[in-house]
């Protein structure tokens, strides 16, 4: 084999996801997808696949479009979004590597734009695209993927795999509520990621900050609606309308889909929710 030949091969299996990597994360609620609306399929593979590793998965006897990444998946659907993530409630999607400068490299060849000094504020130090946070080791980059949507990556050199769901970051319009409202609603552990509020669940960490200007619910931009998977659905369903939780659409299952639970909300600033229970059965 020539060199070119195995450099080729060793880059296609250092970025190639195991299907059955998804959503390993184990727990009463996890997180389960980012739901995209998107002008182009081929585009968003490009990036999710291509060049960040992700697998085509199934979801049951379903035609729709999934990619797996470890710990989430990613669902696209056609259509003619309103704008990008930046001015909704979730600003972007992150994802840890163990290799950032590789990655941006693979991200510029395959042409899509590095962000990273304008994301950034000042005092952050940028070089060669890669943004060191103040009083941390930590290095991280942001990419605008297919139709705006930003996406965060953070340097973890002790990552076993290639690539992982990291966070979802919203932007806030009252932080400490919103930290709340998910930590009772889903059962994510509050706590910080660095200088941010944040909440964990088992395989995310949903980190918020203060939003800059007004901002958006995110039905119907690029990033249209985030997932959860949770364990016994339809006793969550009820629970949380006890506690005065109002529904989009109550809790069905879905035969097409794997027979997979489904109910929809929205967080009291608009971020759209779709909850699950049988989407870790994707292959």
């Amino acid at each position: 084999m020539k060199p070119a030949e195995f450099a080729a091969v060793a880059a296609s299996m250092l970025f190639t996801v195991p299907v059955s990597a998804q959503i390993a994360a184990k727990g009463p609620v996890v997180y389960g997808h980012h739901h995209l609306i998107v002008t182009s399929i081929d585009a968003h593979k490009k990036f999710w696949v291509d060049t960040l590793g992700g697998v085509p998965a199934r979801l049951g006897t379903s035609a729709v479009n999934v990619i797996a990444l470890p710990n989430v998946l990613i669902v696209l659907t056609p259509g003619r979004p309103a704008g990008g993530t930046k001015g909704t409630t979730v600003n972007h999607v992150g994802f840890g590597v163990p290799n950032l400068r590789a990655m941006l490299d693979r991200i510029k060849s395959n042409g899509f734009p590095i962000i990273t000094r304008a994301e950034l504020p000042s005092q952050y130090d940028v070089k060669d695209d890669i943004g060191l946070v103040p009083d941390t080791n930590t290095s991280v980059a942001f990419v605008m993927a297919p139709d705006e949507t930003k996406v965060e990556f953070v340097e973890s050199k002790t990552m076993s795999g290639p690539i992982a769901l990291h966070h979802v970051h919203f932007a806030a319009p009252d932080v400490m509520a919103m930290r709340d409202w998910y930590v009772k609603t889903f059962g994510a552990k509050p706590g910080m990621r660095g200088s941010f509020v944040a909440a964990d669940l088992p395989g995310v960490n949903l980190t918020f900050s203060p939003a800059p200007a007004p901002v958006v619910g995110t039905r119907g931009r690029s990033l249209d609606h985030v997932g959860f998977e949770i364990q016994n659905l339809e006793a969550f369903v009820k629970a949380a309308e006890a506690a005065g939780v109002r529904l989009d659409r109550g809790y069905t299952r879905a035969a097409q889909y794997g027979d997979l639970g489904i109910a929809f909300l929205t967080d009291p600033w608009g971020t759209y929710i779709e909850l699950n229970e049988g989407l870790t059965a994707v292959r």
